[in-house]
């Protein structure tokens, strides 16, 4: 059974591009369009992956990324943050909230593929 991924990001564009991309890669994707989508979505149905960006409506990837974490349930949710937002106190704020792995857009194809590849297999998807 394929791994789910769930991709939020607020920009269309990507969102339409890691769908593709992570469809060819296998994997089963839903995708969330805010901050409080994704959360309702991971609650829902926790995925094995978020592809979270930070800046997102109604919730920042930040928020997203904590209330995830505070919940014990959603524990075995990993978490890659995916940013425009690469400055070294960013990526200390993401990893500190509990985000498992931290891209700074634009990124390649081939090495966010790689990660996540990397991830799930770490975690035994």
């Amino acid at each position: 059974m394929p791994a789910k991924i769930l991709i939020a990001d607020d920009e269309p564009n990507i969102l339409l591009s890691l769908e593709y991309l992570m469809k060819r890669e296998g994997y089963e994707v839903s995708l969330a369009r805010d901050g409080q989508e994704a959360l309702d979505a991971i609650r829902a149905a926790p995925p094995a992956l978020v592809l979270l960006d930070v800046m997102m409506p109604r919730k920042s990837g930040f928020e997203v990324c904590q209330e995830v974490r505070a919940d014990e349930g959603l524990r075995g949710v990993r978490i890659l943050m995916l940013t425009a937002k690469g400055r070294d106190t960013d990526v200390a704020k993401g990893l500190a909230l509990g985000a498992d792995a931290y891209m700074t857009k634009p990124f390649s194809t081939k090495e966010l593929v790689s990660k996540v590849h990397e991830m799930l297999e770490a975690q035994g998807s």
